[in-house]
C-alpha cells in the first residue's frame, strides 16, 4: 500500500534530487549525504506517493536478492508509483505468479542474449558503429553526438535482434523515446500503446516470413509454450525498451567521460586493451537521472538497515548511490579507467540481473574501442556546464551532446 507518513509533504526528500549542474558526471549531492547518514529513508517519488529509498551499496545488493521483494503488488491500483510515466513506474505481474513469469521469460528469451549468440552479434554490432562513424565524419561541425550515434545504435542493434524490417526502425525509435516521457503522461501512454500496436505487427510479418531473430524463435515455440500474440508482443516491446533507451544514456554519458578526463581519455588512446576495464567503469560512474532508482514493493514485513518496512511499501533502489559507496570503491567518485569495478551493479544482481547485459557491453566496448582512433580529436563543443540533462525523462541522460573533431 501507499506509505501514510505523519510527516508533513514539503519534509520528505523529494524525488528527483537536484544536481549540480556544473558536475556532469557526478551525482545528486543528496544522495551521497542520505547514503552516509540515512541508508533507508522515506522520500516522496515525482508521482506524489511515499516510499523507501536505500542508497548503501550492501543493503541494495542483498535487497536485489532478496525473494521477499518483487515488482509485483497485490493491489496494483492502490500502490505507490515511481513516477507518472507509462512504463517501468508501478507494479507489474501479481504476487502469486511473478516468481514463475520472470523464470518462464528468462528461459524464453535468455538464449536470445547469451553470450556466445552475441558474439555471433558483434560484428553486426561493428559495421553498425562504422557506418554511423562515417556519417558522422561527412556531417557539418559541431555536430550532436547523441542523434548521430548514441540515440540510433542502441535501437538499429535491438532492431537487428528482434528482426524489426529496416525501413521500421525510424518508427521503433519514435515510439521507444515516447514512453520513457514524465512531462506529458498521456502522450507517454499512447507511445507505449503504438509500440505494442507495432508489435502485432511485427508477428504477422515473422509469421509469414521467419527469420534468425527473437521474434522468429519466439513464434516456432509459442504453440509448445502456450504462448499467445499478446505476450509475445509484451515482451518484444520491454526488450525494445530496456534494450535501447538506458544504452543511449551510457554511450552518452561514457563518452562525455571521456571527454572530460583527458588523462583517462589519453590512456585509452594509447592502449585499448583497456577498452573492457573502461566500459566497466563507465557503467559504474555514469549517473543518467536525478531519479536513477529501481522500484521493488514489499511483498512481506521486512527489516532494512534497523528500520521496519511494512509489506506493500515501495522500496527505491539507489543505483548511483551505491555505486559511488566508498567502502566499496577507493576514491568513488574518480574515473579510473584502469580500476577493478566489476563489483559495480549498474546491470543489478541475483534473480533480476539484466539479460541483456552482453549485449550492451558489446555495443559500448565496440564504440569505445573505435571512436577515438576515428576521432583521434574528438572535442565537446560547449562548456560542460552549458549541457541539459533529460530529467523530463526516466532513462535520464542528455538532450544533446554537441563535438567537434
Amino acid at each position: 500500500m501507499t506509505i501514510t507518513s505523519d510527516l508533513p509533504v514539503v519534509d520528505l526528500p523529494a524525488l528527483p534530487f537536484e544536481r549540480d549542474q556544473f558536475d556532469v558526471n557526478g551525482i545528486a549531492p543528496l544522495f551521497r549525504e542520505l547514503r552516509d547518514t540515512q541508508p533507508i529513508v522515506r522520500v516522496r517519488t515525482s508521482a506524489g506517493d511515499e516510499a523507501w529509498l536505500v542508497t548503501r551499496y550492501e543493503e541494495v545488493k542483498t535487497l536485489l536478492n532478496d525473494p521477499r521483494l518483487g515488482r509485483s503488488h497485490p493491489e496494483p491500483e492502490k500502490a505507490a508509483r515511481v513516477a507518472n510515466a507509462a512504463v517501468l513506474t508501478g507494479p507489474l505481474g501479481t504476487p502469486d505468479k511473478e516468481v514463475a513469469a520472470r523464470q518462464r521469460f528468462r528461459r524464453l528469451i535468455g538464449p536470445s542474449f547469451a553470450a556466445r549468440r552475441v558474439e555471433k552479434l558483434r560484428g553486426q554490432v561493428q559495421e553498425i558503429v562504422d557506418q554511423l562513424l562515417d556519417d558522422l565524419a561527412a556531417s557539418p561541425q559541431p555536430a550532436d553526438f547523441h542523434e548521430a550515434l548514441s540515440f540510433p545504435l542502441p535501437v538499429l542493434v535491438i532492431c537487428q535482434l528482434l528482426g524489426v524490417p529496416t525501413e521500421d526502425r525510424a518508427e521503433f525509435r519514435h515510439y521507444s523515446a515516447g514512453a520513457t516521457a514524465l512531462d506529458d503522461p498521456a502522450a507517454a501512454k499512447a507511445a507505449w500503446e503504438r509500440l505494442v500496436a507495432y508489435m502485432y505487427r511485427l508477428i504477422d510479418i515473422k509469421r509469414a516470413e521467419p527469420g534468425e531473430d527473437v521474434f522468429s524463435d519466439l513464434l516456432a515455440v509459442a504453440e509448445q509454450e502456450n504462448l499467445s500474440d499478446d505476450e509475445i508482443a509484451r515482451m518484444g516491446a520491454g526488450l525494445l525498451f530496456a534494450g535501447h533507451e538506458t544504452t543511449v544514456t551510457r554511450l552518452d554519458l561514457g563518452t562525455l567521460l571521456l571527454l572530460t578526463h583527458p588523462d583517462q581519455r589519453e590512456k585509452l588512446q594509447n592502449d585499448l586493451s583497456l577498452v573492457p576495464s573502461a566500459v566497466e567503469e563507465m557503467l559504474r560512474m555514469v549517473a543518467p537521472s536525478t531519479q536513477d532508482v529501481l522500484p521493488r514493493y514489499a511483498h512481506q514485513d521486512i527489516t532494512v538497515c534497523g528500520t521496519d518496512v511494512p509489506a506493500g511499501d515501495l522500496i527505491l533502489l539507489a543505483f548511483t548511490a551505491t555505486n559511488r559507496d566508498p567502502d566499496v570503491f577507493v576514491d568513488p567518485d574518480r574515473f579510473d579507467i584502469t580500476r577493478d569495478s566489476d563489483r559495480h551493479i549498474a546491470f543489478g544482481h541475483g534473480p533480476r540481473f539484466c539479460i541483456g547485459s552482453s549485449l550492451a557491453r558489446a555495443e559500448l566496448q565496440c564504440l569505445f574501442a573505435t571512436l577515438l582512433v576515428r576521432f583521434p580529436n574528438l572535442q565537446l563543443a560547449v562548456p560542460p556546464a552549458e549541457l541539459e540533462f533529460r530529467d523530463f525523462t526516466l532513462t535520464g541522460g542528455v538532450t544533446s551532446l554537441p563535438v567537434t573533431w
